[in-house]
């Protein structure tokens, strides 16, 4: 899940989980932290596996947020999102020139040719897991196939640079390089970040080069969500109404994937990875 960097200055609101201090810097996690957040993920790929095989012309995001928050909550665990600085919802639902933080609604229907981005995380004994996928809805155009294809090859594009001794500014370059050629813009207001005790902790994890972020070494035990947002217009978004969801303002396409990542000292691992389910 992105979230803005103004929000995250704010007091945050209720969360499901026990409320702590929130802790500050990067953390290393412990070999039976890891283990914990590999459940956590687990859940998170296995909710999103289980969507974009049941998704289909004429159900609505709601009921795909139902789905999402009834099967993460069999599992042992509780929704990341629902509640997290006053976001209604289990899933962010975005569709088409929607670009994050979609809020599900009954009104939202699914329909043929919808580029539908979903992203989810779910909260287990203490750590959080946190994914997104794009799912393109049956017969969908080949330049939104192509974006979406680009988009999910870009985050392994940038996933693929992790390892410990690496400054994240390789991640970043390698995901807007494959964009770029591709003829494609990165969105530069929202960006991954570090995840475990908190959704969203440090260090920010951009997907464009940027000389004004520190550019962090990266150690083995650090756990990150990696999540490139193309567009296929213009980069600029802007914000609806009802304050999360963001939109193109051209009102071209957006696709998204994420991935929670952890560091090794040989490279790395993928904690939400979908294709071992």
């Amino acid at each position: 899940m992105n979230i803005f960097s103004n929000l995250l200055s704010q007091k945050a609101q209720p969360q499901p989980q026990p409320a702590k201090r929130q802790r500050r810097g990067i953390e290393i996690k412990s070999a039976r932290e890891i283990e914990i957040m590999r459940q956590s993920s687990k859940i998170v790929a296995t909710v999103l596996k289980e969507i974009s095989e049941l998704v289909k012309p004429g159900m609505t995001t709601a009921d795909l947020d139902t789905y999402a928050e009834n099967r993460i909550r069999e599992m042992g665990a509780t929704p990341s999102f629902k509640g997290y600085h006053g976001f209604p919802c289990s899933i962010c639902s975005s569709i088409n020139n929607e670009v994050v933080h979609g809020i599900p609604s009954r009104k939202k229907v699914i329909r043929v040719g919808d580029v539908l981005k979903v992203d989810t995380g779910a909260y287990y004994q203490g750590f959080h897991g946190d994914s997104c996928i794009t799912i393109p809805v049956v017969d969908v155009t080949p330049e939104a196939a192509r974006l979406v294809r680009v988009a999910e090859e870009a985050l392994f594009k940038g996933i693929e640079q992790v390892k410990a001794g690496v400054h994240l500014a390789e991640v970043a370059g390698a995901i807007e390089d494959h964009v770029k050629f591709n003829g494609f813009t990165v969105v530069e207001e929202f960006t991954g970040h570090g995840v475990g005790r908190n959704l969203h902790e440090e260090p920010a994890v951009f997907n464009y080069r940027c000389r004004d972020i520190p550019n962090v070494k990266l150690r083995a035990g650090m756990t990150l969500a990696i999540e490139p947002i193309l567009n296929a217009g213009t980069r600029f978004t802007r914000i609806l109404s009802d304050r999360w969801t963001a939109v193109t303002v051209d009102n071209a396409l957006s696709a998204q994937f994420e991935h929670t990542v952890l560091v090794t000292d040989t490279g790395y691992e993928i904690l939400t990875d979908r294709s071992q389910l």
